[in-house]
């Protein structure tokens, strides 16, 4: 079993001592996924593995599975991918956060390799996603009322020849013709040993994690068995799990936030997972009931995406005894500062910060949950792998070491980088020799610390000046009527961009525009970072994990820009803008306007470029 240590690690001296005490091999003795639930059904066969929650009601009773009986469920489910697609099958899933996902994630990387899902997107991204995989197994969530899983399911079965369709439903509900029933033939294969050899392991590819679609077409990132247990190891033994851990699991399973940082190091450390519903933070009475349910399971850890973490911070804890939480954990999304202290003044504990990534298999450092946690740090890198930052040469490649507080780009090195793309032509200027350019700006303190300092594409450029949105959005969220502040580039013919805001306020909260205004100017330090304009939205977009939509915002922000140029300055009534993600400047716009004058269309042109973007003018 892995080798956690006697001590936790706290601060740098100790990760040290952890690194020089044995070596990564000694302390990792596991060579496939298998292996880590084989090592917890030994170590603690009886002890809870999963606690599932399906509505959080206060009088709900919750299934549970033990360790032996997951490492016999997941041995079934790899003997049924074995004998449903053949040697090493490729099984994608369309599933939320059940403990039939787990056992088919789980299942599915020992038999061959998993392709999780999220079944949010459109069937036809999703229809790429498989071909590109060469997935041959879907498991899919069956009829729901409230998700069109199933719906979507079928439409890619009958566009993809070949595909074998594996539906989870409860037990009776009806299956069709040519559909595989997922309880049913799991508990037609053996649970006490594999049918068709032994478990793939070491650098045989365990997964293909699409991309967190925040920007562009998903791309699929190999992982291996190899870098998914060194990540696992790695968050492990930073937060300081342990066998008494209970830790309320709300990411979603088609990112590797829920699946690794939040999933397989949990296991790893035979700790508890208490799954809280198959939305988790994305269900309302989750949210609301957050605090009741902490209490009553005796949670130790909460964990969850930024934004979502901030909407339980606005439920009251009341009359709820939470004092077994130890420790608070998120990443997926940049942690605003004002959330951080929040948490703390809600629970007593730090809220800490995890950096992560897909090419990563999920992880690349964490301020120990053990320790006393640094204001906007992320941390050090995980054991026995390497994080520098380093200076952006002007041909786009990696150079020196930054000096310390000095903003560049975070490298990172170590068994959990992944091998690559499954398309190799993505690979270049992100893998090169081991070395993985995460695209993420940072900075380390003199201890060594890494802060996160944007996203280099995020940065906004004024007149040459580089903004970092960070900046914009932390000091946002630090007034009382602020819940979320997305800080983006609205295209200017003068100086590029100009930095705007949009603001999505707290319930009930009610406050000007030129007071959010006053508090920007009173609170950002840099004059040029000041938002030339705030606007207050119902709601700002968020990824499925919790992120902000940044290029959603960035085309709201261009639309809104050509909407006062065409209209105001211009005097074209009926013109409609179209904006959209994409193309060789990052965004199309599209001015239609209806049949008439056309002696206007030549200036129009003129005035639209001179803006960054892609524009065309169209009559309609």
């Amino acid at each position: 079993m892995a080798n956690l240590g006697n001590e936790p690690i706290r601060n740098v001296r100790d990760l040290k001592r952890f690194e020089a005490e044995m070596s990564l091999e000694e302390r990792l003795p596991e060579r496939s996924i298998l292996d880590v639930f084989i090592s917890s059904a030994d170590q603690r066969p009886d002890a809870t593995a999963i606690t599932m929650l399906m509505t959080g009601a206060a009088d709900e009773q919750p299934r549970q599975v033990g360790y032996a009986q997951l490492l016999g469920l997941i041995r079934r489910a790899t003997n049924m991918f074995s004998a449903l697609g053949g040697p090493a099958p490729g099984v994608a899933y369309m599933l939320p956060s059940l403990v039939e996902t787990h056992v088919t994630l789980w299942g599915a990387e020992t038999s061959g390799f998993a392709v999780p899902i999220n079944f949010l997107l459109q069937p036809d991204s999703i229809a790429e996603l498989l071909k590109a995989s060469g997935a041959k197994i879907l498991v899919a969530l069956g009829p729901h009322p409230q998700l069109d899983i199933w719906e979507k399911a079928l439409q890619l079965k009958s566009q993809i020849p070949g595909l074998i369709l594996v539906q989870v439903s409860p037990p009776g509900d009806r299956v069709e013709e040519g559909v595989i029933d997922f309880g049913s033939a799991l508990m037609a294969q053996p649970d006490d040993h594999l049918t068709f050899g032994e478990a793939r392991g070491g650098n045989d590819v365990a997964a293909y994690f699409h991309t967190g679609g925040t920007t562009g077409v998903p791309k699929l990132v190999a992982h291996t068995h190899r870098s998914q247990l060194v990540a696992a190891f790695g968050g492990a033994s930073m937060c300081g799990y342990s066998s008494s851990d209970i830790l309320t699991a709300t990411f979603p399973l088609f990112h590797v936030a829920g699946t690794i940082v939040a999933g397989l190091s949990v296991f790893m450390a035979s700790a508890q997972m208490l799954i809280m519903s198959p939305a988790g933070l994305r269900n309302p009475a989750i949210v609301e009931g957050f605090w009741r349910l902490t209490a009553q399971y005796k949670a130790t850890l909460v964990a969850g995406v930024p934004t979502a973490l901030g909407a339980v911070l606005q439920t009251r804890v009341g009359e709820y005894d939470i004092s077994a939480v130890r420790a608070g954990l998120t990443g997926a999304a940049l942690l605003p500062p004002a959330v951080g202290h929040q948490f703390m003044e809600v629970t007593g504990c730090t809220l800490f910060e995890i950096l992560g990534m897909t090419e990563a298999s999920g992880l690349i450092s964490i301020d120990p949950a053990c320790g006393d946690g640094a204001t906007g740090s992320v941390g050090w890198a995980l054991p026995y792998t390497q994080v520098d930052v380093l200076r952006h040469n002007a041909d786009a490649t990696l150079g020196q070491a930054c000096d310390v507080g000095e903003i560049g780009v975070i490298a990172i090195s170590g068994d959990h980088v992944s091998p690559g793309y499954s398309d190799p032509k993505h690979n270049n200027n992100v893998f090169n020799d081991g070395v993985l350019n995460s695209g993420d700006l940072g900075y380390k303190d003199s201890q060594g610390r890494l802060y996160i300092a944007g996203r280099s594409k995020d940065l906004i450029i004024r007149s040459g000046h580089n903004i970092d949105p960070a900046m914009i959005e932390n000091a946002m969220t630090t007034h009382p009527a602020v819940s979320v502040a997305a800080a983006v580039g609205m295209p200017d013919a003068y100086a590029g961009e100009l930095p705007v805001c949009f603001i999505q306020l707290n319930e009930d909260a009610e406050v000007s525009v030129a007071e959010l205004q006053a508090h920007a100017q009173s609170t950002i330090d840099e004059r040029p970072a000041w938002p030339k304009k705030i606007h207050i939205i119902d709601t700002v977009p968020l990824t499925s994990v919790g992120k902000i939509y940044k290029p959603g915002l960035r085309c709201e922000a261009a639309k809104l820009r050509v909407t006062d140029l065409v209209h105001d300055e211009m005097g074209l009534g009926d013109a409609n803008i179209d904006v959209v993600d994409g193309g060789a400047r990052g965004m199309r716009v599209t001015v239609s306007v209806v049949e008439g004058d056309k002696s206007f269309v030549p200036a129009l042109e003129q005035a639209l470029a001179a803006y960054l973007f892609e524009a065309k003018v169209q009559i309609v």
